[in-house]
């Protein structure tokens, strides 16, 4: 058996979106730190992302858009045409340096990851996880997709029988607008209603394409189980994938400043352990994620569960020296746990009638 192989970058660790934008804070680097303190990978696991040219993005992406999005990280300037053709230098997507290379790196780095997983090798792209991009413009603090790149490549190396999983708390739109008819692909994901960019309702559902599942504010870990039980798990297994990508975002998390959904690490560890036995194959990427104690904590148990370890119940006091060093802009008063253990604790309870009558609803439309 191959080991799983860990991508990542430096390139996170020199780079910023800058300010107070909720990309300030540090993500990846600190994935790859807390994974050395933890002991939980051989040094031949980890493997650098390499930067994307712009002749291959171009294979997605519109050439006038990529020369736009280097000309601009040159000049360090958009003009007003810029901003309204491109949504650049806007509050979401501003100008910073290395917003060209940063984004570049991720597809690079999916890409890898791609081409690992289609040796038979898992593979956990760090960097990647940029779901809202879209062909022609910036959007949701998404220059690029390396999804869609890495979707792309996985068929055209022989597995085309795709599931693409989205854990982030908000709907990949870039994604489902890369592939509105696309055979063989089936795209599934649970994200908080109602919030941005508010799609991904019950009537964006399409029977064996797209199973969107729109949680209330408040999602529990009992009430997220159930509906990967109920939900996500039948309708995966009917399509019986070749390969999985899963966007791991780490925004359906409690004391998340970009959502109003309640879980615990522990649901959507559990989540992944399922999602692993669906497939030999599985391509993990990174996602959102604006709290970075619980970003840090989330995605460095989905590395040790990828390589089939316990998650450490203790940090090392190197582990706990980079969490203590990690900044935020926001707000204060966190728990002590963010600090002292990789476990959240669990956030269960009674499962509300609006959850129930969710499951049903996309039951009957899926026929399962």
């Amino acid at each position: 058996m191959h080991k799983p192989v860990l991508i990542g970058s430096e390139i996170y660790r020199v780079s910023s979106f800058g300010g107070a934008h909720p990309l300030s804070i540090a993500r990846v680097s600190s994935v790859m730190d807390m994974v050395r303190a933890l002991d939980l990978s051989d040094t031949d696991q980890f493997q650098s992302a390499p930067r994307a040219k712009p002749a291959l993005l171009q294979q997605f992406h519109d050439v006038a858009y990529i020369k736009a999005l280097q000309r601009i990280e040159r000049d360090q300037y958009a003009t007003e045409q810029d901003q309204e053709k491109f949504n650049i230098g806007t509050l979401s997507n501003p100008i910073f340096p290395h917003m060209f290379k940063r984004p570049a790196t991720s597809v690079g780095c999916s890409l890898l990851g791609a081409d690992c997983v289609a040796a038979g090798v898992k593979a956990y792209a760090l960097g990647g996880g940029l779901h809202h991009g879209m062909a022609g413009f910036a959007n949701g603090f998404c220059f690029l997709n390396d999804l869609v790149f890495a979707i792309r490549r996985l068929q055209a190396l022989g597995l085309g029988r795709v599931a693409y999983v989205d854990l982030d708390a908000h709907h990949p739109d870039g994604v489902e607008a890369a592939f509105p008819d696309k055979e063989n692909l089936l795209i599934i994901s649970t994200h908080e209603e109602n919030r941005w960019p508010f799609l991904g309702s019950l009537k964006d559902n399409k029977p064996l394409k797209n199973l969107n599942i729109p949680l209330p504010a408040g999602c529990q870990d009992s009430e997220f189980n159930l509906v990967l039980d109920d939900l996500i798990l039948p309708v995966l297994t009917r399509f019986a994938p070749e390969v999985i990508v899963v966007q791991g975002g780490a925004d359906a998390l409690l004391y998340d400043p970009l959502s109003r959904l309640a879980l615990s690490n522990n649901a959507l560890w559990r989540a992944l352990r399922a999602l692993l036995e669906c497939s030999d194959r599985v391509l993990l990427t990174g996602g959102g994620g604006y709290n970075p104690w619980t970003v840090a904590r989330l995605w460095t148990g989905f590395w040790a569960i990828l390589n089939d370890h316990p998650i450490p119940k203790q940090l090392t006091p190197r582990a706990r020296g980079i969490l203590g060093s990690l900044s935020w802009n926001r707000k204060r008063n966190l728990p002590s746990y963010l600090f002292d253990t990789l476990y959240d604790p669990p956030t269960e309870g009674p499962i509300r009638p609006e959850i129930k009558d969710l499951i049903q609803r996309l039951k009957s439309l899926h026929a399962i």
